[in-house]
């Protein structure tokens, strides 16, 4: 029997009716701004999808583009700028960001308020300690997706592989407070093929194609594959692979995602949640 397919862009939908009956005839509408450094080709697709989903809902969307040569100065003075809009309630930085720019000094000039994509210091540390604040996208996507499939979690083995800021550390604090167990993986992690084997639920965020093989998978297991890697096909072109060998995964699996079409569609849905509620919450504190 093969897993059932979780189909990202169908749960997406979902979530941005929610967020489309939320914002309703909302007036202003609330405004996005992404920024992105430099010109890697995936960030252009990943922003281009952003705001034309924004322009769909009705969210105002503009992107800030600055160069690859951008110096920190600049991209912060850039960041400031947008804190200070009246008519910006959520930022977000395209990463990845050039490598002469430091990341964590860049998330950490975003108005926590402001940061939709979670990844400030302040609503890091609101999610693990359970408190209200702006949760990272593509983690809150996994999580609603795996609840798509299995809606109590309490006491299943979930075991996290990678261990980014990004995915890997949100991913596992929010399995925690579903009561799920968790297991965090890393590069240094031994015999790890031997702790997926024991995992209810399975995310892999790596960015390593192909690492996750079938036998690495227990029998109908939960499989979120977050990778999206780039690939060049044999006869020319690219094709975008996660870290799941999904040929064989789909053969043991109870459920996995696709990829594309699984996590990433939930992902740009879950900004989009993010943005209505932080420019309510900003709302509500203006008044």
């Amino acid at each position: 029997m093969t897993a059932a397919i979780i189909d990202g862009r169908k749960q997406a939908q979902v979530l941005l009716d929610n967020v489309a009956s939320v914002l309703g005839h909302r007036s202003p509408a609330p405004g996005l701004a992404v920024v992105m450094a430099g010109d890697d080709p995936a960030s252009h697709i990943y922003v281009r999808n952003k705001i034309r989903t924004a322009q769909k809902l009705g969210v105002r969307g503009e992107t800030v583009c600055l160069p690859a040569d951008v110096n920190e100065a600049e991209l912060l003075a850039v960041i400031a700028a947008l804190n200070e809009r009246d008519d910006i309630d959520g930022i977000l930085v395209q990463l990845p960001l050039p490598a002469h720019i430091d990341n964590l000094r860049v998330m950490s000039a975003i108005d926590p308020a402001k940061d939709v994509d979670g990844l400030h210091a302040l609503n890091a540390g609101r999610l693990l300690h359970g408190a209200e604040g702006l949760v990272p996208c593509t983690p809150l996507g996994c999580l609603r997706l795996i609840k798509s499939v299995a809606s109590d979690l309490t006491g299943r083995h979930a075991v996290v592989v990678g261990t980014s800021n990004i995915v890997g550390k949100p991913m596992a604090a929010l399995l925690l407070e579903e009561h799920a167990t968790v297991t965090q993986t890393h590069v240094h992690t031994r015999d790890i093929a031997c702790i997926c084997r024991e995992a209810d639920i399975l995310v892999s965020a790596v960015g390593k194609p192909g690492l996750v093989r079938g036998d690495w998978i227990k029998p109908q297991a939960i499989v979120i594959d977050v990778g999206t890697t780039r690939v060049a096909k044999p006869d020319g072109g690219h094709e975008v692979r996660g870290d799941v060998v999904f040929e064989e995964a789909v053969q043991v699996a109870g459920a996995i995602t696709p990829v594309p079409r699984g996590v990433g569609p939930m992902t740009i849905a879950c900004l989009m949640e993010n943005t209505v509620k932080a420019a309510r919450a900003r709302a509500r504190g203006l008044q």
